[in-house]
C-alpha cells in the first residue's frame, strides 16, 4: 500500500504550475515568432525610423545633465558628467533676466495665433474639397494647395522678403496705387506676428488637410444616402454627419498640436526677424541659438531649452487628460 502525504500533493501542484508557466511562455514565444514572420518586411521598413529616433531624439537626451552643470567648451562628452554641478543656477539666471517674460510671451503668442487662425483652415478646406463632385477640379485644387508645403522655408522667407520690400515689393506697389506710403513690414514689430501666422497657414493648410480628407473619405456612402433620403441638405450633412465623424481625428491632431505650443519653427523666425523686431519676434528657440551657438554658453541654453520642453510636455499631458475625460478620445 502506497502512502501519499500532503507534501506529495504540494509537490505535484508545484510541478503542474511550473508546466503551465512553461507552456504559456512557449505559446508566447510561438506567437511572437508568428507575428515577426508575418510582418518581417514591415519591421525591416521601420528599422531606419527607429535608428533615426534613437540617434537624433533619444541619445541627445543625455545632454540634459548639461543644464545642471557648468559645462566648458572643448571638454567633449566626458565633460557632461565631470563638469562642476551648479544645480538650478542657470534656471534662476533665466527667470531673473529681463528677457524671460518676453521670450515666453512671444513663443506662446506666435503658436497661439497659429493655432486659432491656422488649425480650423485645414478642416474647413477638407470638408469643402470633399463636397466637390468633379474629380478633375478636385485634384487640381488639392495639388495646387499641397505644393506650398514642399517649398523650402528659405525660399518662402525669400518670397516674403521680396513681396514686402518697401522698394519694389508687390504689396507696397499696390499700397502706393491706393495712395498709401510704403511700409517696411519686416522692420516693424507689430507686423511680424501677422506675417508669420498668415504665411504659415498658407504654406501648410493644404498638406495638413490630407488626414482630414482621408477621415472624411472613410465615412460610409450609405450614411450620406440615408441623410439625402431623409431630405437633408449639404449644410445638414456637414454639421450632422461629416464633422461628428471626424471629431476623434480633430481631437488627436489638436492634442499633438498643443504639444508644440511652445515650440516655434526656428528657421522661419530666424530668417525673418532682426534686432528691430525682437520685441515681438524673439522666441525661446532663437534665444537658445544665440546663447548656445553664438555665445558658447551651452549650459545656460540647455537649461532654457529644457524649461521649454517641460512646458510642452505639461501642456500635452493636461490636454490629453482633459480630452479623455470630456470626449473619451486621447493619444494615450
Amino acid at each position: 500500500m502506497v502512502n501519499i502525504t500532503t507534501k506529495d500533493f504540494k509537490r505535484n501542484d508545484l510541478m503542474e504550475k511550473v508546466i503551465d508557466k512553461n507552456t504559456i511562455k512557449e505559446e508566447k514565444r510561438r506567437l511572437w515568432r508568428k507575428i515577426i514572420n508575418r510582418d518581417k518586411y514591415l519591421l525591416l521598413m521601420i528599422i531606419p525610423v527607429v535608428i533615426y529616433y534613437i540617434i537624433f531624439c533619444y541619445f541627445p537626451m543625455t545632454g540634459i545633465v548639461m543644464a545642471f552643470n557648468k559645462y566648458r567648451t572643448g571638454s567633449g562628452l566626458i565633460g557632461l558628467y565631470t563638469s562642476e554641478f551648479v544645480g538650478f543656477k542657470w534656471f534662476k539666471q533665466f527667470f531673473s533676466s529681463v528677457y524671460a517674460w518676453r521670450l515666453v510671451r512671444n513663443t506662446f503668442l506666435l503658436n497661439f495665433y497659429s493655432l486659432i487662425f491656422g488649425f480650423p483652415i485645414p478642416i474647413l478646406f477638407a470638408v469643402a474639397i470633399t463636397q466637390i463632385y468633379n474629380e478633375r477640379i478636385q485634384k487640381v485644387v488639392q495639388v495646387s494647395t499641397y505644393l506650398p508645403y514642399f517649398i523650402s522655408t528659405v525660399v518662402v522667407c525669400g518670397m516674403i522678403t521680396n513681396f514686402l520690400s518697401p522698394s519694389g515689393g508687390i504689396v507696397n506697389m499696390f499700397l502706393n496705387k491706393l495712395g498709401i506710403d510704403s511700409i517696411n513690414f519686416l522692420s516693424l514689430p507689430q507686423w511680424f506676428r501677422p506675417i508669420y501666422v498668415i504665411s504659415g497657414s498658407w504654406q501648410t493648410f493644404g498638406f495638413n488637410s490630407i488626414i482630414y480628407v482621408a477621415a472624411i473619405m472613410g465615412i460610409s456612402p450609405e450614411l450620406y444616402e440615408a441623410m439625402r433620403i431623409d431630405g437633408a441638405n449639404k449644410r445638414q450633412i456637414i454639421t450632422n454627419l461629416v464633422l461628428p465623424s471626424i471629431r476623434p481625428t480633430v481631437i488627436l491632431i489638436l492634442i499633438m498640436t498643443l504639444g508644440r505650443l511652445m515650440n516655434v519653427g526656428f528657421e522661419k523666425v530666424y530668417l525673418l526677424y532682426n534686432p528691430a523686431t525682437y520685441e515681438t519676434a524673439d522666441v525661446i528657440q532663437t534665444y537658445v541659438y544665440r546663447q548656445g551657438i553664438l555665445s558658447n554658453n551651452y549650459s545656460y541654453s540647455a537649461a532654457v531649452g529644457l524649461f521649454n520642453s517641460l512646458i510642452n510636455f505639461t501642456i500635452v499631458f493636461i490636454a490629453n487628460r482633459l480630452s479623455r475625460k470630456l470626449t473619451d478620445t486621447a493619444v494615450w
